[in-house]
């Protein structure tokens, strides 16, 4: 039978925060193990490529050269040169800088890239907000409202994202999961080739997977409760306790 393209989200599908989801790393494993093409593709853009992989390592799991990231695509909009400032974290300033960007502080911008970051105040805003009237592009990694952890859920970059649009009056290009500049990369890096995209959220990872023309595995370890997953739009193909319990049905099925 022909393998699969599997785009995998990382949070509340591998892992939540620090905390392992049980049974995840072997089922990523056992997909490698088959020959299936997996990538791990996530919105969080705070930790730069090598600290998605040292994780991913901690966690048992072969993640290199198998990375793609929010800031990854928010990255892919800047052009070489451009001036930009920076309102997120070490990822974000990683993505930029191998895009050939410049990083300033303030002074006239050509472009403002927001994404998720725990440092975010006040002034930060103020001055994001301040270059984007001034004419600055504003570019968001992504714009999910929350971030799951063990304790449950927290503010996400799109709740950041929030209030520079509201104190600049402007509405962001977003970049990561589910639009364009994020399918592009998947589409890049994978081919064309059937794939399933799996993860907690079905209005980043479910709408990814109809923009690739993949299927959508909903696993419930993140931000959707069982009681939740009869109604969600887009409608799985697949609902899943975890992980482990889709490759278990998928292995099963071979």
């Amino acid at each position: 039978m022909q393998t699969m393209n599997w785009v995998l989200d990382l949070d509340g599908v591998v892992w939540l925060a620090e905390t392992p989801i049980p049974g995840a790393a072997d089922a990523v494993r056992r997909l490698q193990a088959g020959g299936e093409a997996v990538v791990f593709v996530t919105n969080n853009s705070q930790p730069t490529e090598a600290e998605y992989e040292a994780k991913l390592e901690q966690h048992g799991i072969d993640g290199r050269g198998a990375i793609i990231t929010s800031a990854m695509a928010a990255a892919a909009l800047i052009a070489p040169g451009e001036r930009v400032l920076v309102c997120g974290g070490p990822g974000v300033v990683e993505a930029l800088q191998k895009r050939g960007a410049a990083i300033i502080e303030a002074d006239q911008p050509d472009v403002v890239v927001v994404g998720f970051h725990r440092d975010f105040n006040y002034e930060r805003m103020r001055i994001a907000a301040t270059a984007v009237r001034g004419g600055a592009r504003l570019v968001a990694t992504n714009d999910d409202a929350t971030y799951p952890t063990p304790e449950g859920l927290i503010p996400g970059a799109g709740a950041i994202l929030a209030s520079i649009e509201r104190a600049s009056g402007v509405r962001a290009i977003v970049a990561g999961k589910p639009h364009e500049p994020m399918a592009d990369i998947v589409r890049a890096r994978l081919g064309d080739r059937e794939g399933i995209v799996v993860g907690d959220r079905p209005d980043t990872d479910g709408e990814l997977a109809r923009r690739l023309g993949y299927r959508f595995a909903l696993v419930l370890t993140g931000v959707i409760s069982p009681d939740q997953a009869a109604s969600v739009e887009p409608s799985p193909d697949e609902v899943a306790p975890d992980l482990a319990a889709l490759v278990d049905r998928y292995c099963s099925s071979r």
